[in-house]
């Protein structure tokens, strides 16, 4: 009895211990063995770019799946793809998930699976500092140029304006840091990012924000449609940071501020 009862404790001790470590089988929810292959737009500061080498990943989501594969026991391999074709990318299985500031749609959960929110984000309308034009609300934009980045949520925010009659020049661009570059230049009067985005414009003198929209959107983890155990397992490392109280880390290092009231 007492040697059925040592197994049984030596048993439940090895499976504590393998919960506790969070590994998993290597391919068992991935593309490649032992590697979490996350798609991102390296050019997206605050969330994704590239520090001043010019060959370092950082920002918001470099940090986020850092975490995230860590707590899978997985190493993390990061593939900077233009955002036209980011979700393409990830239905033909160039990597396992997408962590880029992608907003949570109705459109796109028709087509992907996504992780629980992990963090809230609203627009933003960004102007010089020294322009004598100071929008203080969306319809101030009319018969304005205003920039802002391609297939995003700005553009779709811009797009919804411009169907309910608003009249203004849109400048579309590929990367939302070359519609700041635009405004810098003069060569618009306005910007429209993500107001999560103008957190990393916030102390340039150059810049200021004279309208910012409510958190009603969210940002999540696209994963490839089916691969409902990725997503179980995402959602409970974004749930482990929220209480241990690492996410909210995340969010002073970055962003300045404490965001988890968007994701409540």
């Amino acid at each position: 009895m007492k040697k059925l009862l040592a197994v049984v404790v030596a048993a439940a001790a090895l499976l504590s211990l393998a919960s506790c470590s969070k590994k998993v089988e290597a391919g068992e929810f991935t593309i490649e063995k032992g590697v979490l292959k996350v798609g991102m737009e390296i050019g997206y500061p605050p969330m994704e770019y590239y520090d001043a080498d010019g060959k370092t990943p950082i920002g918001f989501d470099i940090e986020l799946g850092k975490a995230v594969a860590e707590k899978l026991g997985l190493k993390v391999e990061f593939i900077d793809t233009a955002w036209d074709g980011i979700f393409a990318g990830l239905e033909t299985n160039k990597y396992d998930c997408i962590m880029s500031a992608a907003t949570i749609t109705p459109e796109r959960l028709e087509s992907m699976e996504f992780s629980t929110p992990y963090v809230g984000n609203g627009q933003a309308i960004v102007v010089k500092a020294d322009a004598g034009f100071k929008p203080a609300r969306p319809e101030d934009l009319v018969g304005k140029t205003v920039a802002y980045q391609a297939e995003t949520t700005s553009d779709i925010f811009m797009t919804k304006l411009a169907e309910k009659g608003l009249k203004f020049t849109p400048a579309e661009f590929d990367k939302v840091i070359n519609a700041y570059d635009e405004l810098k230049l003069g060569r618009c009067d306005a910007v429209v990012s993500d107001a999560l985005v103008y957190a990393n414009y916030k102390d340039d003198p150059a810049f200021v924000s004279t309208w910012t929209g409510s958190a009603d959107e969210f940002f999540g983890v696209a994963i490839r449609k089916g691969n409902s155990a990725l997503v179980e397992k995402v959602n409970a490392a974004i749930k482990e940071m929220v209480a241990d109280g690492s996410m909210k880390e995340l969010y002073l290092k970055v962003f300045g501020n404490d965001l988890s009231d968007t994701i409540k």
